[in-house]
């Protein structure tokens, strides 16, 4: 083992500076002659010291650790993500530059994520017209905030909506800029004729509700200043009768307004006149300075997509419609957004179908069979029924 120590030593020493070494071959760049390898003792002498090149392995237990302490602070790390994520408006309604927006439009926005409601209110979401900031109630459901004037919008107007950085997540995260979008509201756009108290009747007159046959109303009848109710039985009411009661008077007094305000709509009227049988209408304000029929085909209203779109109809007298005519909805509209406003009285005729709110100054008549999707809605005299079924939308 000595001899192997000093033969490994010597090498070590002297190679660098002695062109050869018995049994030690630097080869022909050392400077010396080749010699044949014929001492094992060389070869094996580098290996003598190998319990030493295990040492470095004595702390791999030591390295595993460390990885394991990575590890876990890598799972650490994906543990907080959640947490400093920063949430963003990620769609709203209107659109940014949408147009024809109508006039009670609610301002939304949905966020990438669950918002903190308390950080949602009318100083972090607010709306304006030009500078002037329009005063609402702001709510938050969720990833979702909903801004609701207090005022129905100005038509042909353009809006700007902000959610300043004050707006943050449960966990604390902020919005790192404020979000705006603008939008435009149609200049032509109508907002639907408020009915007040009397909007959960079916039925309401001035004077007298009569009723012949197995008529079906859903909804509240009533009657005043008048009092008399008659025909129910056999006719059938699922809601209340109000006949002569505060309740009813109440009723009317909204019904006067809702047809005054109807009547005083002028807003891109468009002039009609005669029959309206066969005709497909978009929303609207529609004016007759005499009457309206629809006799010659069923009538068509065409919200073309909207479902809040209104379609209100002025005329100065009658309301008639045949025998088995229809108005007919399409394209989402609803039968609580179309408004007629009848100057004197209105006739529908028999096994026809209606939709929509009558507000006739005096006197609505419904003859055998006709149906109402609406309300009926007699400001001074009489409304007569004949077996028909009237549903309050």
């Amino acid at each position: 083992m000595t001899t192997l120590r000093n033969a490994a030593l010597l090498v070590s020493l002297c190679l660098p500076a002695c062109g050869s070494v018995k049994g030690v071959n630097p080869g022909r760049d050392g400077g010396g002659p080749d010699v044949a390898k014929t001492d094992t003792a060389q070869v094996d002498a580098p290996h003598a010291d190998a319990p030493h090149a295990d040492v470095p392995h004595a702390d791999a237990p030591h390295a595993d650790a460390a990885h394991a302490d990575a590890a876990h602070a890598d799972v650490q790390n994906l543990g907080d993500v959640d947490r400093h994520v920063t949430p963003m408006v990620i769609a709203t309604d209107p659109a940014g530059d949408a147009t024809e927006v109508v006039l009670d439009q609610k301002i939304a926005a949905t966020f990438s994520e669950p918002m903190n409601p308390s950080t949602l209110n009318a100083t972090t979401f607010t709306l304006r017209q030009g500078t002037v900031a329009l005063a609402g109630v702001v709510s938050t459901a969720g990833a979702t905030a909903t801004f609701s004037p207090s005022a129905n919008l100005a038509a042909g107007t353009t809006f700007t909506a902000t959610i300043t950085t004050g707006a943050a997540d449960p966990a604390g995260n902020s919005m790192t800029t404020n979000y705006s979008w603008s939008f435009t509201t149609s200049a032509c756009a109508e907002t639907p004729v408020g009915l007040g108290a009397a909007v959960s009747f079916a039925v309401l007159a001035g004077s007298t509700v009569a009723n012949t046959g197995a008529t079906s109303v859903i909804g509240d009848v009533g009657v005043s200043p008048g009092t008399a109710l008659t025909g129910f039985p056999p006719g059938t009411i699922v809601g209340f009768q109000h006949a002569g009661d505060s309740t009813a008077a109440q009723g009317e007094a909204d019904v006067s307004k809702a047809y005054d305000d109807a009547t005083a709509r002028t807003l891109c009227r468009v002039p009609i006149a005669g029959d309206l049988g066969g005709r497909k209408l978009p929303p609207g304000l529609y004016n007759s300075i005499s009457s309206l029929e629809i006799t010659s085909g069923d009538l068509t209203l065409d919200a073309q997509g909207d479902a809040a779109a209104v379609f209100i109809f002025q005329m100065a007298t009658t309301l008639t419609t045949g025998s088995n005519r229809q108005v007919k909805l399409s394209g989402s509209a609803r039968s609580a957004n179309v408004f007629w406003q009848v100057g004197s009285s209105a006739t529908l005729g028999a096994m026809s179908g209606f939709q929509g709110t009558i507000l006739a100054a005096q006197s609505i008549t419904l003859d055998a069979g006709a149906t109402v999707t609406g309300h009926v809605l007699a400001r001074t005299a009489a409304v007569v029924l004949n077996a028909n079924t009237i549903t309050e939308p």
